[in-house]
Parts: structure tokens; C-alpha cells; sequence
């Protein structure tokens, strides 16, 4: 191609008059490119780089590598087995690192207890099925730094959970959780063994705390994650007119959020259950508009806060919570919904899933928890089956 190419001296290159100016437009192109190999010759030619150029650049690279550092790492916390997480070891994520990430899906365990139930399990699985790019978080009260926990651990729950690569598992320290929130003076004037509602109350407050923080979702955990909820701001009707606190999402630092928190220690009542809870979120959301009752399945809207239709959660009212638990003979579809709330609460006989039992619950956990199902139920069902060896 470019024959005629001739070294004239140390660090230039020329090519001869004849190649470019005998032969016309047809050589142009190449009379362009040994122009810009004369007009930037080989590296190693160049003259050397001022001692305030070359600090510059090694400036520039370092600043570039940590850019691209960082980025690398913030991919590998949402893609790698690295969101598996138990508070044992110092060099696992911590709660503010995991949250500061976005758009958490947030659980409260605020009993003592260490193994989460069937239903905890299924809530949490769900939640990590359907929101497969956020990070789904359990905070446990009974959990504490020092607790020995591992993947061996003979919580049968604890070792399905932390399997899952979106899923952490962090101790709830309320004094940590309060810090910079109006709800910080409350926690400590309150004593808890005075308070015959404590379980309910301190997890109505830590979950106004974490979400005003952080941002996300709080979810119950006797909900049943089906499809993503679209709305970034909302709060979940449980019937007309009334909301509930099962089930919410903010951004952080959300002035709703915040009016709530001054409320719930302004207007404190430990012995009227649910005034920290549903009742506050009414109360608050009557503030802002006037609440009207639903026409089908429309969603209300207030200041920009989405007031969801209680079909997104609430299908089956809570005086028909056992429904969940009987034979359909027709299974609902739930096109509407985007979770499903079991009131767990209003489970006093402690009904449970049972494998083969043919339940709609039993169908929800096959379907949207299917290892909860699989690891908890069945394998509960085969372990209590009579061996051979148990006799008549």
C-alpha cells in the first residue's frame, strides 16, 4: 500500500511527491494517513513530558482506576454470592453498607425467637424471587453479633435463606436503628417490660426509622411477594378509608415518613393496639386528603403518595383470613394483587401449611416460595412419616 514510504531522519516520517500529488484523489487517503503519522510520530520519539505533565497524569489514571473499582464493586454486591450474609465475621457487609445500596425490600423479627417460621421463610423467599435485583433484608432481635451462626447452623431456616444470593440477615439494634429520628427520646423513656403491646409497638416504630433512613419497602412478614409493586411512594389500603402499615415504600428522608415518626411519639398509646401502627398511618394520610371509599380496583392518589386499592394486598379481608388456609374449588387468580397478607395475627389456632393438604396457602408456597415449600414442609412431612422400625 504505501510503497514509497522512506525514513528521512530521526523521528519524522515523508512520503515521495509523486505518491501524492502524481496520482490524484485515488492516493488521497493515504497522503492523509502519513500526514497524521508525521504530525504524531512514534512514542517513543516524542519529547519527554514535563516532571508537572507527568504528575497529572498518574493523577488522572488513579482517578480513573478507582472509578472503575468502585463500579466493579457495587456490580459484584448485586451479582455475587457476596449478598449472603451472617453477623459473625467483621469482614461481611454491614447494615448501612447493604442499605445504602437502594431500594431495599426491609422484614422485622422483633420476637427473640431464632428460627423464622415456614411463613417468615416463604415472605422472604418471595420477596428475593420477585425483586431479584434489590436487596431483601431480615432484621432479627433475637439475633446479636455474637451469635454463632453459620451455614451449618441447625435452623433450618436460617441455612435456606442465606443461600440465597439477595438475601441478609442482619441483629436489629433498635438504639442504632433510632439514632437521628424523633422516635430516639421515646426508646429510651419506655420501658418494654411495661408494655404489654412491646412486640408490635417497637416493630411499628423500627420499620418508620429504617424506612425514613433508607429508603425501600417494609413488608409484614406474612406476606406473600407475586408481582413487583410499580409505585416508589405508597401506602396499602386495607379497606376503604384505612390504611395499613403492613405494607409501605418511601424513599428516604420522606417528609411523610417523618411527620409519622413526631406523631407516633406525640400521640403514644402502648396499651390501644395498632394506634403506633394502622391508626397512625390513617390519621396522618387524613391529614393530607380526603379520603374517599374505592370503586373497583382504582388506586387513590394523595400529594403524590399512591393509596393502593386493598385488592393489591388485601383480596381476602381479615374476618376471612382462614380462607387462606381451607380448600377452594377454584383457586383465585389474584390478577390484581401485588402481594398477599396472611394476618398472621389473627392466626390464634396456629394454622399452618401442610404438604398434601391441597390449601390455597399450600398452592401460594409452591408457587411463589417453592424451596420454603420443599425444604420446610415436605421434607417435615417425610421426617414425621412412621419408619419401619417404629412399628404398630
Amino acid at each position: 500500500m504505501l510503497q514509497t514510504v522512506w525514513v528521512s531522519s530521526p523521528g519524522s516520517w515523508a512520503l515521495q511527491e509523486s505518491d501524492c500529488h502524481r496520482q490524484g484523489k485515488k492516493r488521497s487517503w493515504k497522503c492523509r494517513f502519513v500526514r497524521t503519522i508525521i504530525q504524531h510520530p512514534c512514542r517513543r520519539h516524542a519529547p519527554k513530558r514535563s516532571r508537572k505533565e507527568r504528575m497529572l497524569r498518574k493523577i488522572q489514571i488513579c482517578l480513573c482506576f478507582c472509578f472503575v473499582s468502585g463500579i466493579l464493586y457495587e456490580i459484584s454486591l448485586l451479582s455475587s454470592c457476596v449478598f449472603s450474609y451472617l453477623p459473625m465475621a467483621q469482614h461481611y457487609l454491614t447494615p448501612e453498607q447493604v442499605l445504602n445500596l437502594g431500594k431495599s425490600i426491609i422484614f422485622l423479627e422483633t420476637t427473640e425467637r431464632l428460627e423464622p417460621p415456614p411463613l417468615v421463610s416463604c415472605s422472604v423467599e418471595s420477596a428475593a424471587r420477585i425483586y431479584q435485583d434489590r436487596p431483601i433484608i431480615l432484621f432479627m432481635r433475637g439475633l446479636t453479633n455474637e451469635t454463632a451462626l453459620d451455614m451449618n447452623t441447625s435452623y433450618a431456616a436460617f441455612s435456606l435463606l442465606s443461600s440465597m444470593k439477595n438475601v441478609f440477615i442482619f441483629p436489629l439494634q433498635m438504639e442504632t436503628v433510632f439514632q437521628e429520628t424523633p422516635l430516639l427520646q421515646w426508646y429510651n423513656q419506655v420501658v418494654p417490660e411495661q408494655e404489654k403491646n412491646w412486640v408490635h409497638v417497637s416493630s411499628d416504630a423500627s420499620r418508620l426509622a429504617l424506612i425514613w433512613k433508607y429508603g425501600g419497602i417494609y413488608m409484614d412478614t406474612d406476606v406473600i411477594s407475586i408481582r413487583p409493586i410499580p409505585q416508589e411512594s405508597f401506602l396499602a389500603a386495607q379497606k376503604s378509608r384505612f390504611s395499613s402499615n403492613g405494607i409501605f415504600g418511601f424513599p428516604a428522608h420522606h417528609k411523610f415518613i417523618w411527620d409519622c415518626m413526631e406523631n407516633f411519639v406525640l400521640k403514644y398509646n402502648g396499651n390501644i393496639w395498632g394506634n403506633q401502627g394502622p391508626f397512625l398511618m390513617t390519621r396522618m394520610l387524613k391529614t393530607l386528603c380526603n379520603l374517599t371509599d374505592f370503586q373497583g380496583t382504582e388506586d387513590h392518589s394523595c400529594q403524590n403518595i399512591s393509596f393502593l386499592n386493598p385488592q393489591r394486598f388485601y383480596p381476602i379481608p381479615y374476618p376471612a383470613w382462614s380462607r387462606y388456609y381451607q380448600v377452594w374449588d377454584k383457586s383465585p387468580n389474584f390478577n390484581h394483587s401485588y402481594a398477599l397478607h396472611l394476618w398472621n395475627f389473627m392466626n390464634r389456632n396456629r394454622k399452618v401449611v401442610v404438604a398434601g393438604s391441597n390449601t390455597l396457602a399450600e398452592k401460594l408456597y409452591k408457587t411463589y416460595c417453592p424451596t420454603t415449600y420443599e425444604d420446610l414442609i415436605q421434607n417435615a412431612k417425610h421426617r414425621d412419616l412412621p419408619g419401619p422400625e417404629d412399628g404398630e
